[in-house]
């Protein structure tokens, strides 16, 4: 779709992000910290630019205009409070933990407001049983931060859920985003698991998972509300 090329932006800034990765340059942190930048820039040319003939069309009533905004600054929200996520995880982990899990609940607003397109799937029911058994494996490992570890885990888990109301792309990066933290939280609690699956490998799946969640969320999301407003308003 026309509206689309925006996000051109973001996959070369994921790709430089891995391949600094890869070969554990030293760059990789100023890479990281690009990604969040790369996507929101994405994300504002879609709606601010490119999407405007689709998404502000001149039957469209002034509520609709409304909605689609409220859920695109919903979505940016989200992701730059992924990005301070990002940044703070490493040094201070509960406040990372924390930016994080505003930008869920961000999110959880978004999919549940004008870009659902249904109703919740009984498939994503599963994710329930998949979060017990991860905080049943890490709970003897997470000492004080238990609480904390598994609230964080049941929003991450409302956000893959939830994503499923939107579209197949946005389910799919809830999945995604949700596989990435439960990986990064076994890399930090569980011992062994460096061990048993080392670096780089370890660190490039866990990007390559939470880049490719947090890119099809944003990309699905914006092209839920681009058909919603391409309809013809009554």
């Amino acid at each position: 779709m026309r509206w689309s090329w925006p996000f051109l932006i973001y996959p070369p800034v994921v790709l430089l992000h891995l391949g600094l990765l890869a070969v554990g340059a030293s760059g990789a942190p100023v890479t990281k910290a690009l990604l969040m930048p790369a996507l929101l820039l994405a994300v504002v040319l879609t709606v601010g630019v490119t999407a405007r003939p689709e998404l502000f069309r001149a039957d469209a009533t002034g509520a609709a205009r409304g909605r689609v905004l409220a859920v695109a600054l919903l979505l940016a929200l989200g992701i730059v409070a992924s990005w301070f996520g990002d940044i703070l995880l490493g040094p201070y982990f509960v406040v990372g933990l924390a930016s994080f899990g505003v930008a869920h609940l961000l999110f959880i607003a978004a999919f549940n407001g004008p870009a659902a397109a249904r109703r919740l799937p009984g498939w994503t029911l599963a994710y329930v049983p998949l979060l017990a058994l991860a905080l049943v494996l890490l709970w003897p490992h997470l000492g004080e931060l238990r609480v904390v570890v598994a609230g964080y885990g049941i929003v991450l888990a409302l956000t893959a859920m939830t994503a499923a109301r939107v579209s197949g792309l946005t389910a799919l990066g809830g999945g995604l985003f949700l596989a990435s933290d439960t990986l990064l939280a076994f890399r930090l609690f569980q011992p062994g698991f460096v061990e048993a699956f080392p670096d780089p490998w370890q660190d490039l799946l866990i990007m390559v998972l939470y880049c490719a969640g947090e890119g099809l969320i944003a990309l699905g999301v914006l092209r839920r509300l681009a058909d919603r407003s391409a309809a013809p308003a009554v």
